[in-house]
């Protein structure tokens, strides 16, 4: 999903700063209070932030001036909120744009929209609603990953839909050229990085599951029902 270098005309890459920024001032915010509060948390959200270079440096290459990953916000989301995503989002973009030429400066808030805000939020908003729900943990969190790797690239879409909008059919239309272009590696890469999530989160359990309770990404009575099902 990473929008190349140069690749989007003015005024779009610009208003996506615009917009991307209040969200990373927050997000700058919340992380403060975190380190300040939870240090213990610190190796964790180092983890996060690795799982999101890794996944989102395995870029496929696409037509539409963008390319095809997975992303690996969902787990940042789920285990700090979106805020604190969008900030790793932000890190890992930008070092991606200066070292492995992957993204870019000028298209940098679009980028950051989309897999540092969009997808997280998306995530955060469906792992709450299942598992308010009543819903299995590992399904909310397949759910809550799958779903946010494919946010992204509807975002994706939508920002290069508004900047290079069909001379027939508009916007939609080539909203939907993108999106069907997307779709075609986006459907299976997001179902696999579900998969993986929910690997990563079996396994927190396994070893530290007390940090999940502190995080609130679980109550004290639903690891245990969680602990003796699996026991």
């Amino acid at each position: 999903m990473h929008i190349m270098e140069g690749f989007l005309p003015s005024p779009w890459w610009w208003i996506w700063i615009f917009i991307s920024l209040p969200v990373i001032i927050y997000g700058i915010y919340k992380l403060n209070v975190l380190i300040k509060n939870k240090r213990d948390l610190l190796p964790l959200l180092a983890v996060a932030g690795a799982y999101i270079f890794i996944l989102s440096s395995l870029k496929l290459p696409s037509v539409t001036g963008s390319c095809s990953h997975p992303t690996g916000t969902g787990l940042a989301a789920i285990l700090f909120g979106p805020a604190i995503s969008a900030v790793l989002g932000l890190i890992v973009l930008l070092y991606q744009a200066l070292f492995l030429a992957h993204g870019g400066l000028t298209t940098l808030g679009a980028n950051v929209f989309s897999m540092g805000i969009a997808g997280p939020v998306i995530a955060f908003v469906i792992y709450k609603a299942c598992t308010k729900a009543g819903l299995n943990f590992y399904i909310a969190v397949f759910l809550a990953c799958s779903l946010a790797d494919l946010a992204t690239y509807v975002v994706t879409s939508i920002e290069l839909a508004l900047a290079f909008p069909a001379q027939t059919g508009g916007v939609l239309t080539s909203f939907k050229a993108f999106a069907t272009i997307f779709a075609v590696t986006q459907v299976p890469l997001a179902i696999i990085e579900g998969a993986i999530t929910v690997l990563i989160f079996k396994y927190v359990i396994q070893v530290k599951s007390d940090v999940l309770v502190k995080l609130d990404v679980l109550s004290e009575a639903g690891l245990r029902k969680i602990k003796e099902l699996t026991t």
